[in-house]
């Protein structure tokens, strides 16, 4: 786990042997994030603090701006509202899943994805030393490089200046997300 100090969109994960899937964390304005999403031909943008997502096709011309409760897709994306849950999956074993009220999102890859995705989330391999790869193949250790190396667009990083949490506030987020019982990761 780390925090990105980055202004920047960055390359979260992609298959790099069939083109299959891309997941790219996008730097909105006014400190704002969105989720791009590509897959079947598909992008879908998702905007979490905004409870919405939109989805381009690239076989049609037009842009379908569903918001969230309104199917996106064929079999490929479901939003549950009574959840505020948003999925987007394809047949060969990728699924994004975004869960509003949480503010979080998860990336779950099939075995048929084993050691051919790579980007910030590490390469889907199983080996825990070459997580931190760089585009080039190289390794680090160091965060800001290794976010840097994944950036998709030119930007700066600006380093964060938010104060450490105290311990006690970090167990309070993992009692939240781990503990609690309505908790959809427990």
């Amino acid at each position: 786990i780390y925090d990105l100090a980055s202004k920047c969109s960055v390359l979260l994960a992609k298959d790099f042997v069939h083109n299959a899937f891309t997941v790219i964390l996008n730097e909105e304005t006014s400190n704002s994030r969105s989720l791009y999403v590509e897959m079947n031909q598909t992008v879908i943008s998702i905007y979490p603090r905004l409870k919405i997502s939109k989805m381009y096709n690239w076989s049609r011309t037009e842009e379908n701006c569903p918001v969230l409760g309104q199917s996106l897709g064929k079999n490929t994306t479901h939003s549950r509202p009574e959840t505020n849950k948003i999925e987007i999956s394809d047949q060969k074993g990728v699924s994004v899943s975004c869960d509003f009220q949480y503010d979080l999102c998860t990336v779950t890859l099939a075995g048929w994805h084993h050691g051919i995705s790579a980007g910030l989330f590490g390469t889907n391999d199983n080996e825990a030393g070459n997580e931190w790869m760089m585009p080039n193949g190289s390794f680090t250790d160091n965060v800001q490089e290794f976010t840097e190396s994944w950036q998709v667009n030119k930007c700066s990083l600006v380093p964060k200046k938010a104060k450490p949490c105290p311990i006690t506030a970090k167990q309070n987020i993992c009692k939240v997300f781990f503990e609690e019982s309505h908790s959809l990761l427990r």
